[in-house]
């Protein structure tokens, strides 16, 4: 169907086929289907392919801890430090999700450490928050700044002691390790 025989148009000009397949891409990078993701990149797929919240594949990916898609999107290229249009990154949601591995692999392959979102929270803030101690470990290891502060002030102890992560409040004040 061409859009010039359209009754209904759809989105951005967009033939229903085209946005069948669209959904079948993002659907597979939530749902960690490497090996059509495989076929679909070695065919020219673009690895950085977002949807209309601005979501990577890779972001999709790696939020729903699908690990070898998301080394896979990597390996073709796709950017660890690509924000969505709410200018959330891999790295924090994957800080916010626990996902050790996951963070690891971002992190090798150039998600920034301290890349703050939109309102300056860092991953650190985010895991201090969700009291996620090996994600924390990690950053702090990888550069995170402890001091680091969001846009009120806010600083990762202040972030884990406002969610009551007393474990992580510890852990920022140099109590546990």
């Amino acid at each position: 169907m061409t859009l010039e025989n359209s009754t209904s148009p759809a989105p951005q000009g967009l033939d229903d086929a085209t946005l069948a397949f669209a959904d079948k891409v993002f659907d597979a990078a939530r749902t960690g289907d490497d090996g059509s993701l495989a076929q679909w990149l070695a065919a020219g797929l673009p690895p950085d392919l977002r949807n209309a919240k601005g979501d990577s594949l890779l972001m999709l990916a790696s939020y729903h801890g699908h690990a070898a898609a998301a080394a896979l999107l990597l390996q073709h290229g796709a950017g660890a430090a690509l924000a969505n249009l709410r200018g959330q990154t891999p790295l924090a949601g994957v800080a916010f999700k626990g996902d050790l591995a996951m963070a690891e692999l971002l992190l090798d392959h150039g998600a920034g450490v301290d890349s703050p979102s939109p309102d300056g929270r860092t991953p650190l803030m985010f895991a201090a928050m969700f009291n996620r101690l090996d994600i924390m470990r990690l950053l702090i290891a990888r550069g995170a700044q402890v001091d680091a502060t969001d846009a009120q002030g806010t600083t990762p102890l202040g972030c884990a002691l406002a969610m009551g992560a007393q474990e992580a409040a510890a852990m920022l004040r140099g109590q546990a390790g």
